[in-house]
């Protein structure tokens, strides 16, 4: 069965500073922040690009270095490029695309639940981390800004306007165990 994708769900990248990232990006750059995500490990920045395109930060707590190989959402020492998501359509179509995988050898994660996205992960012979997603809830039109532990730009931001979701209201959303193979 034939998936359709539609687009480049999120880029995800990593940095050792999410404000000085969201600083950058929203009020440099002029990138709405519409997505925000922690656990104990990690927080997880999403910037709206238009058309259901984002691009997403990963801040992992006492990773430094940004480089070496790792698998998608596992915090590693060394890498700026954590993983590409592809948007898809519908849940069937990411489904299908995770059943046309594991029928051809390659390995496919559960569904992992991020609130606003579900996804699968998988990783491409070269090793690059990949990712299928389909929005649950569309984040550019109704953000969801639940970091726990916000930096000081998010808590800064206006949540005045209706659909975003007050900084600090946070939810542990996904673990480490989601994305192994």
């Amino acid at each position: 069965m034939k998936v359709k994708f539609n687009g480049i769900n999120h880029l995800a990248l990593i940095t050792p500073d999410m404000d000085q990232t969201v600083r950058f990006y929203r009020d440099v750059i002029g990138l709405p922040l519409v997505g925000a995500v922690s656990t104990d490990t990690f927080r997880h920045y999403f910037f709206d690009l238009g058309n259901h395109n984002t691009i997403a930060f990963f801040e992992y707590f006492g990773v430094t270095d940004t480089g070496g190989e790792k698998p998608a959402g596992i915090a590693a020492s060394g890498r700026q490029f954590d993983h590409l998501s592809f948007n898809v359509e519908t849940e069937q179509d990411m489904l299908n695309l995770a059943e046309r995988l594991r029928g051809l050898g390659v390995e496919v994660t559960r569904v992992v639940d991020h609130d606003f996205i579900q996804s699968i992960y998988f990783t491409d012979p070269s090793g690059i981390s990949l990712e299928a997603s389909y929005w649950v809830r569309d984040i550019t039109v109704q953000p969801s800004l639940k970091d726990s532990n916000p930096v000081p730009a998010l808590r800064e931001q206006d949540t005045s306007s209706p659909g975003r979701a007050a900084a600090g209201s946070g939810v542990a959303l996904r673990n480490e165990d989601d994305y192994k193979l």
